[in-house]
């Protein structure tokens, strides 16, 4: 694994629009790729969190979300340390519980990563869409975009549907913008309890993700925007 640091990438900073993540760079203000895909939800994936915040309560699933996010936060920073060259040292509860579990990243999806573009990198679309970037660079030989997941159990590949087109969003941005030939998203996970699991998109099937990500951010403009614009 080495760095090369072929393209430079812009600063941004984030900000919340009608509670919605936006970012500020190159003086536009774009949603998150994460707010479109929020705001984009089938009815059958908003009944299902409906049903499952019934089931387990409203408090206790709101507790079940910020813990996961935290975590998350946590393992990323482990990670992203990592990728730089710097040991980090959290001797929190939530630390000493998000180490273990980027070590599993580390040993067994980072080992496949062959060189780093950069990491925690913005790209945008320009007038669409930003996000952040887990890391950009070649993986198995490959140009691709990798993401860091952690999760509360085992994922099932149709359950992640939502991160693969994260993925090509951003794809779609640094190939743009770079004039890269990103043809590959990377998701490499880890549960609470420390099983690892890594699923790799690419091909017409990545392609197929980005045409997803593409209607939706047609939506998110022709739906979402007017209707907050009419309030």
């Amino acid at each position: 694994m080495k760095w090369n640091k072929l393209y430079k990438y812009p600063s941004s900073t984030r900000s919340l629009i009608q509670g919605s993540r936006h970012y500020d760079v190159n003086q536009e203000k774009l949603p998150s790729v994460t707010t479109i895909l929020a705001a984009t939800q089938s009815e059958e994936k908003r009944e299902s969190l409906k049903a499952w915040q019934e089931r387990v309560g409203k408090e206790n699933s709101l507790r079940i979300r910020d813990q996961a996010a935290e975590r998350g936060t946590a393992m990323h920073a482990y990670l992203e340390d990592y990728l730089n060259g710097k040991e980090r040292v959290d001797l929190t509860p939530l630390g000493q519980e998000a180490r273990p579990m980027a070590q599993q990243i580390i040993d067994k999806g980072l080992n496949n990563l062959e060189e780093i573009w950069g990491s925690e990198v913005t790209v945008f679309y320009p007038g669409l869409y930003a996000g952040a970037a887990d890391v950009a660079g070649i993986y198995q030989g490959v140009e691709s975009i990798c993401d860091f997941k952690q999760s509360n159990k085992l994922k099932q590949r149709a359950w992640i549907t939502d991160y693969f087109i994260q993925l090509g969003a951003y794809a779609m941005a640094h190939n743009h913008i770079y004039n890269t030939k990103i043809t590959q998203g990377v998701i490499l996970l880890c549960t609470k309890d420390g099983f690892f699991q890594q699923f790799i998109v690419n091909g017409s099937a990545f392609v197929s993700y980005q045409h997803d990500f593409l209607r939706k951010v047609d939506q998110y403009y022709k739906e979402c925007v007017q209707n907050v614009a009419k309030v």
